[in-house]
């Protein structure tokens, strides 16, 4: 009985920061809760905001003097192609329930909150689980989650300029007759945005990917150079999907994107 205590107390000596089970669900129960705040803090700051949110991010794409248009319309200046600069445009949206945009500022707000407090998020559930991973796998995982965290917030930015912009354009001008009005619902308009944007984000995290699968030894350079073909006709069929519409221009600002991080991870495949 002596020796287990001795033995007992050399291994609490050797991890002197092991917590029992019921710590640990307490050290849980604390990094949620710290969670939670965090989300309701940044959700509160987003829903005070609602001009500058909606007026100034989400609608703007719906007017003609959105940022990329205009610069759309210089290119087609410098260029000498008139038929680059899109025509005045101004989508008009529309509220049928009665609660419909205070549930959506609620919904937006929401939301916002969410995507600004994830990276405390993520760092309170990593301070929760890096004491199980040794120190170069600690490593490893924060430079994946930067450079996963990286791209797609650059691929939140080439949803909101370019693919939203143009698909919306195209999508809210278009008609099958004259005697048919377009009637835009603000829910119409917000779920398209929130899933361009979310599909974008999650399309970019492509290198990571690649990068994660072949660490596991799950692919390799040769195979990605050997399905280069099969991958340009995904990537097409992929932005035809993205951007629903006729203009090869559209669809090739979303396919030279997503082709060059297809060949961003051949290049960072370590085998």
């Amino acid at each position: 009985m002596n020796i287990k205590f001795f033995d007992a107390e050399v291994q609490m000596k050797k991890n002197p920061n092991q917590l029992t089970f019921w710590e640990h669900l307490e050290e849980f129960r604390g990094t949620l809760i710290r969670s939670l705040a965090a989300v309701v803090v940044c959700m509160i700051v987003a829903f005070c905001f609602k001009n500058f949110l909606f007026d100034s991010i989400i609608l703007a794409p719906k007017e003609s003097d959105f940022v990329t248009y205009r610069a759309l319309c210089r290119l087609a200046t410098s260029l000498n192609l008139p038929q680059l600069c899109p025509d005045d445009f101004s989508l008009s949206l529309i509220n049928i329930n009665l609660s419909g945009q205070f549930i959506m500022h609620f919904t937006v707000a929401f939301w916002v909150g969410l995507i600004a407090a994830m990276p405390f998020v993520l760092y309170q559930l990593w301070k929760f689980v890096a004491p199980a991973f040794y120190a170069d796998e600690s490593k490893s995982i924060v430079k994946i989650f930067i450079f996963g965290s990286l791209l797609f917030i650059i691929g939140v930015c080439v949803s909101y300029f370019i693919v939203f912009p143009l698909t919306i354009r195209f999508l809210g001008s278009y008609e099958v007759s004259t005697a048919v009005a377009n009637q835009i619902t603000l829910q119409s308009y917000i779920s398209t945005f929130c899933v361009l944007t979310l599909c974008m984000g999650i399309m970019f995290e492509t290198p990571m990917v690649i990068a994660l699968l072949s660490k596991l030894g799950l692919i390799t350079k040769a195979i990605l150079r050997k399905y280069r073909r099969w991958s340009i006709i995904i990537i097409m069929i992929l932005a035809a999907i993205i951007t629903p519409t006729s203009d090869p221009f559209t669809m090739m600002v979303v396919c030279l994107p997503l082709f060059l991080l297809y060949e961003i991870g051949i290049w960072i495949c370590k085998n």
